[in-house]
This record gives structure tokens, C-alpha cells and sequence, in this order.
């Protein structure tokens, strides 16, 4: 008689074993680094700046004292501080508007230095016979003070407002056109060797190798030149005249108004800081954190 034959035990179905969502942090533990590095970020200037104010107040109010204290700056020259774009005149017109004059000229000035800088410093990093021939020319014309291109570009060109993005110009090549040809020369050689590889033309050549190769030398130069070129559009407004802040600070100096003079200071410092802050963080985007801020 044949064994009897069992049927297939039924399959066991598999347990599905729910594991726990994981904890999702609170809003408060996210924003806790945050602020961290933000008070980590504003607080040492903020307790710097309070320190200053305070040994200024100290040494500026005893009887012989010849600078104001923050607090008559505060009194005498507060209105350009709180309003600083108010039109009452051709002349009479807040510390806003002036900087925006200001920095038109800057801008024009450092756009062609900065254009003209990264083609001509291209140029010498590529070329020995080039750089043999103009490297010592332009070491010679660097070291001429700004100021002292003045007279020249004034009776080049017979106005005030060329004459001063002259200056700029003149002021912030160097720096562009010096960083932009040492980073040309630091190519490293395998990149030469792949593009004559692929056979890049000149042009694909700068673009593709040469300029993002070059990239953290030459915002370093443009970062230097947009500082020089702020430097020198004050102090070349100050003979020039116009409605600059250059021009501002030399005719409140001669209204003998100190207190406006420290304001205006303010101002200037401050925008340099934004200048250099945005060339730095237009660095960062293209060079993707090569270029150290």
C-alpha cells in the first residue's frame, strides 16, 4: 500500500513589523546652530564697537579735547545719519546720494580696470616675450600715487567727472592685471596638455582653461583694486569737487564741521566693507570656495 501522501503545509505569512518614524527635530533644534554662528558672528564686533565708543567718549569730552565725542556727533550730525537720501539743493543733499555718485564713478572706473586688467594680465602670464617687454613698464607706472595721475588726466580730458574715473582706472589695473598673470603662469601643465589634446582653439582656451584656472588670483586682484579704487575716488573728489563724498568730507572740513566728517567716515567704511564683500562672494559662487574670503 503506497504512503499516504500529506498535503504541502500552508505557507506562513511573513510579519510586517512597523519600525517608528524617526523624530523629526523641533524648529528650535534646527535653528539652534544657526543662531549660534550668527551670535558667534555679530556679537565680537558689536561688544568691539561698543568698547571703542566708550574710550572715545571718555577721551573726547574733557575740557581740552579738540575731537568730538560719539554723542555730540550723535547731536550735531545725527540727521545724516537717520535721513541720509533728504534733496534741499543742488549741494544740499544727504550722504546717500553722494555715495551713489560716488560709486557710479567707481563702478565705471573698476569695470574697465577690471576688464582691461584680466585681458592684458592674460596676455603676459601667456606670453614670455610679452611679459619680458611690459612687466617692467607697468612695475615702473604702479608706483605713481593715484593723486599724482590727476593733473595729467585733467588736462587730458578737461572735466571733472572723466578725469576722476581716470584715476580710478589707473588706481585699480594694477592689482587685476598683476594676480590675473601670475595665475595664468601657475596653470598647471596637465591642463595645457588637455587642451592642445582636444584642440582648443585661443579662445576656447581662455575661456575653458585659462580664466577658471586663473579664477582665485584674479578675484584676489579684483578684491584689492575695488578697495584701491574706492580709496582713490574719495581723495580724488576732494580736489575735483562735484557732489561726491570725497567733496563732502574737503568742504565740511573747511565749514569746520567735524562732526559731519566722522559721519561721513562711517559711510565710507562701510561701503568699502560691502564692495569687498560682494566681490568675495562672487568668488565664492564662481571659484565654488577655492578663493579664501
Amino acid at each position: 500500500m503506497p504512503p499516504a501522501i500529506t498535503p504541502a503545509a500552508a505557507p506562513t505569512r511573513a510579519t510586517v513589523i512597523a519600525l517608528p518614524a524617526a523624530a523629526r527635530p523641533s524648529l528650535a533644534a534646527r535653528l539652534k546652530p544657526k543662531m549660534t554662528a550668527l551670535l558667534a558672528t555679530v556679537v565680537p564686533p558689536l561688544v568691539t564697537l561698543l568698547v571703542i565708543l566708550l574710550v572715545w567718549e571718555i577721551l573726547c569730552s574733557g575740557r581740552g579735547a579738540t575731537l568730538p565725542p560719539p554723542s555730540q556727533v550723535w547731536k550735531e550730525a545725527g540727521e545724516l545719519i537717520l535721513d541720509p537720501f533728504f534733496v534741499n539743493g543742488s549741494q544740499d543733499i544727504g550722504l546717500g546720494w553722494r555715495v551713489l555718485t560716488s560709486l557710479q564713478r567707481v563702478a565705471i572706473g573698476f569695470g574697465l580696470a577690471a576688464a582691461a586688467g584680466i585681458v592684458i594680465g592674460a596676455i603676459i602670464g601667456q606670453s614670455t616675450w610679452a611679459m619680458r617687454g611690459l612687466d617692467p613698464i607697468f612695475q615702473v607706472l604702479r608706483t605713481v600715487p593715484p593723486l599724482a595721475w590727476l593733473p595729467i588726466s585733467l588736462a587730458a580730458f578737461r572735466d571733472a567727472n572723466p578725469s576722476a574715473i581716470f584715476v580710478i582706472f589707473i588706481t585699480a589695473i594694477w592689482p587685476v592685471l598683476i594676480n590675473t598673470a601670475v595665475g595664468i603662469r601657475n596653470i598647471p601643465q596637465d591642463y595645457r596638455n588637455v587642451a592642445a589634446v582636444l584642440r582648443l582653439n585661443h579662445l576656447e582656451f581662455f575661456w575653458k582653461i585659462m580664466l577658471p584656472s586663473a579664477a582665485p588670483y584674479i578675484f584676489t586682484g579684483l578684491r584689492i583694486g575695488v578697495g584701491l579704487a574706492w580709496l582713490a575716488i574719495v581723495a580724488a573728489e576732494m580736489l575735483t569737487g562735484g557732489v561726491g563724498i570725497g567733496f563732502f568730507i574737503w568742504d565740511a572740513w573747511n565749514s569746520s564741521r567735524l562732526p559731519d566728517i566722522i559721519v561721513a567716515l562711517v559711510y565710507i567704511g562701510l561701503v568699502g566693507f560691502v564692495l569687498d564683500r560682494l566681490i568675495a562672494g562672487l568668488a565664492t559662487i564662481v571659484t565654488r570656495g577655492t578663493a579664501a574670503n
